[in-house]
Parts: C-alpha cells; structure tokens; sequence
C-alpha cells in the first residue's frame, strides 16, 4: 500500500495545517493532531472525545487509498472487531426488548469500528508516539490536579460537572475513581520501558523525571484514591510484560522494587489499607445479611448471568437483553438479590448473555488476536501488550470494553500502538529513527514525491 505525498519546504506548522485542502503532506498532518486531541481530551471529557473522533474519522476518510485499505482489512486484527460489531447489530434481531434499547446497546460495540481505521492510518504515519506522549502528559496533569482535590474537595471539576448532587470524592477531578486509577496504572506501568531505555544509553536525567512521575501516579493511587480493580490487576500486568518483554535480572529487579514499595505504601498508607480491607468486609456484610455492597452485588450478578446464558447458550438472548432479564429476575426478591442492571460487570458474561458461544468466541479471539500483534521489542510492543493485558484483566470484573473511558483507552492504544508495530516490522528504523526519516523528507526537492509503504 502506498500513500503519495507532497512536501514544499519552509512550510510552517501552522501553514502545513491549514493548507490540508491542496497538500497531502497537511492532510496526513491534521488526522495526526486529531489523534492527538482525542488522547489529550479522553482522560478529561466524553463529549469532547465524540467530537474529536468524528472530526478525526471525517479528516481520515480524504486520505484514505482504498485497495490498500480494503486489503488491511482482511487481517484478523480488523476482521475480529468489525464482526463482533456486525454481531450486536445481527442480535438485534431476537432481542425482546424495545428496538430503542437494542439500538442503544449496539453503541458501545461500535467505537470497535475505530480500531481498523487507527491500525490503517498509524501504520503510514510515524507519529504515533505523539498520541502516547499527549495521553501522558494529559494523565500527568489531571494526576498534579487530583493532588489539589485531595487536600481541598472543592476544586474538583466534578462540583461544576456532576448531573444532580455532587458527592465529595477525595482526589477525584472529573469522572471516578475506577476511570482515574485504570489512566494512572496504564501510565505508570508503561512508563518502565523508556525509563529502561534511557538509563542504558546513561541519559539519567530524562529518566529520572520520568520515573518521578511514575512514582507520581503510584503515590496517587496509594495515598489519595484507587479502585479495587486497579488494586487487583496491577501487579498481574506487571508481571505479564515483565516476562515476555524483559531479561530475568530486570524481573527480579522489579520484582524487588515493587515489593518494597508495596511494602511502605501498606505500611504507611491508610486508604490503601482500607481499600484491600472492604473485599472481606463487603463480602461478610453480603453473605450475613444481604446486604448490596460491591461485592456482593457483582456476586449476585455473576450467578444469575450464568443462569441467562443457559437458558441461550448458542446465540444469548439478543442485543440489549441484559437490563430486561435481570428485571425479571429481581421480581419478589429484596437485598442484593434485588439489584437491577444493564452490565453484569464481566465482559465475558456481557457478551455471552446476549449472543451466546458466538460472542465469547470473537471476543476472545480478538483479544488474542491484539495480543499476539505486540510480540517482539519496542515501545509499542510494550504499550499494545500492556494495553491489551489491561482490558482482559479488568475486564474481570467490569464490562470495560464496552464503557466509553476504558473502551476508548483500547481502541486508541490498541490502534496507534498497532500501527506503530505493524509500521516497525515493515520499516524496521521507522520506529527507531523518526527524526532521521523526518529529515530526509524535508530534504526533498519542491514537488517531489514520497512514498510510504502502509500495507
């Protein structure tokens, strides 16, 4: 696949951007800083995403060359999405509810349609690292904010935001905690590749302000707020990458270093303590008395999930069933066993109540599909993996892949770091010279022509 691109030296950045509609070159140039925006605005906003990514699709479809994109489609890793997008529409078919509630639930499969579209694009432009560096930096700065929220509530963004009363969240900005500690634990586990990197070629500077900072996210999840989720599937990540991307003595190196300060933030950290303290707590309080604590509910939930799925096994109950089964279910019932909702809080079971042994078998097919995309070294590799790692680890004990925050996190981080990888295996120095490439394209003559290979 080729993209022809024009490059006419001494062009600003500005100027570069704004003459998008006669250079190719600009084009490529605005569906990049698109990109960058949407990871600037994800951890801060969800209408700001929608318009970001509408806006980064509409700047993508002018740049697109169509055999070549229609043959990057018959890769697994964009098969898989699309179908199981195809499916949640199909299911809508022998759903019972209400067609509003089925259209309404076939919205969190959709953003899936993004992954081929991202996949394509950062495999032909060497700017994806940009996208990480805005989540970063974008992460970094709601982590000092989230600082100021935990000595004073009121500067919370949520007081100005929140539909109805606003709850006091100590250390919350703008959405939750469980959003807030999924941003904090991605960042400050990424974060172990270029601090590695660094320190081999002795810039130890640059790598210890990036380490600060990634102590910065880990000092905010111990002292200031963390979900129980972030709490659990931290250390596995951890030791996921860990062995496939690292050498035995910067295992045991890490190993070490995370359990001393795990160690001190036990010792030393209240919340942290209570927080790991409420899993049995919830769970005596649910058991003796029905009482519907997190626990307890997702408990409930589970159980009756896998009494629906029985009940459908091939092809589940249909899009948007889950509310309405669980309404049926909570008849005549008091407690825990009362609660009603429209996510059993497992991805697994989300997908298997509405379509069946057919959607546990694309999910999962996906998923490895992603994982198998980020075999081998660099950053991208280490961020896709961990990315990937993340949502099935998480995805245990909540539906994060179809919640907007987390949902989008894997589609964007799948789909640049993918590229990126897919862009490195084809170029191997793309990715570890973009400067280099960068240059000789600006030594181009006026009206020469450039060709990147994206297939």
């Amino acid at each position: 696949m080729t993209e022809v691109l024009r490059r006419e030296p001494g062009l600003s950045g500005l100027s570069l951007v704004l003459s998008a509609w006669r250079d190719p070159v600009a084009r490529i140039l605005n569906v990049d800083l698109l990109a960058v925006l949407i990871a600037i605005l994800l951890p801060w906003s969800t209408t700001g995403v929608v318009v970001a990514a509408g806006l980064w699709v509409i700047a993508l479809v002018p740049t697109l060359e169509a055999g070549a994109f229609l043959r990057s489609l018959k890769r697994p890793i964009c098969i898989l999405p699309i179908a199981l997008f195809a499916l949640a529409l199909i299911g809508t078919l022998w759903s019972n509810v209400p067609w509003v509630e089925r259209l309404y639930a076939v919205g969190p499969a959709a953003r899936l349609l993004a992954l081929p579209l991202l996949l394509y694009h950062f495999e032909r432009t060497a700017r994806g690292d940009w996208v990480f560096i805005a989540f970063l930096a974008s992460c970094t700065l709601l982590m000092a904010v989230s600082w100021l929220v935990a000595f004073d509530p009121d500067l919370s963004l949520k007081l100005y935001l929140s539909r109805g009363p606003y709850e006091r969240a100590n250390g919350i900005v703008v959405k939750n905690h469980i959003d807030q500690s999924q941003e904090f634990v991605l960042c400050a586990v990424a974060l172990a590749h270029p601090v590695m990197t660094l320190l081999r070629t002795n810039r130890i500077w640059p790598a210890a302000l990036l380490t600060a900072v990634a102590l910065g996210f880990a000092a905010n999840m111990m002292f200031v707020s963390v979900s129980r989720t972030a709490l659990v599937t931290a250390p596995i990540m951890v030791a996921a990458v860990a062995l496939l991307h690292l050498k035995w003595r910067s295992i045991v190196i890490i190993v070490c270093a995370a359990a001393v300060l795990g160690g001190l933030a036990w010792a030393t950290s209240p919340r942290l303590r209570g927080t790991a303290e409420r899993f049995v707590s919830d769970y005596q309080l649910y058991s003796e008395r029905n009482l519907p604590t997190s626990l307890g509910v997702r408990l409930v939930f589970w159980q009756k999930s896998l009494r629906f799925i029985s009940e459908a096994p091939a092809f589940g109950h249909g899009t948007g069933s889950i509310r309405a089964l669980f309404e049926e279910a909570a008849v005549d019932q008091f407690g825990a066993a009362a609660e009603v909702v429209a996510n059993p809080h497992n991805q697994t079971l989300n997908v298997a109540i509405q379509w069946g042994v057919i959607g546990i078998v694309l999910l999962y097919a996906m998923w490895l599909s992603h994982l198998l995309l980020f075999r081998g070294d660099g950053l991208a590799a280490w961020t896709g993996l961990l990315v990937v790692v993340q949502n099935v680890l998480t995805s245990l004990f909540n539906s994060h892949l179809f919640d907007f925050h987390e949902g989008w996190m894997y589609v964007l981080g799948v789909g640049v770091a993918g590229g990126m990888a897919l862009r490195a295996r084809r170029l191997p120095h793309a990715e570890a010279a973009p400067d280099q490439a960068g240059a000789r394209q600006e030594q181009q003559p006026k009206h020469d022509v450039a060709k990147i290979s994206v297939a």
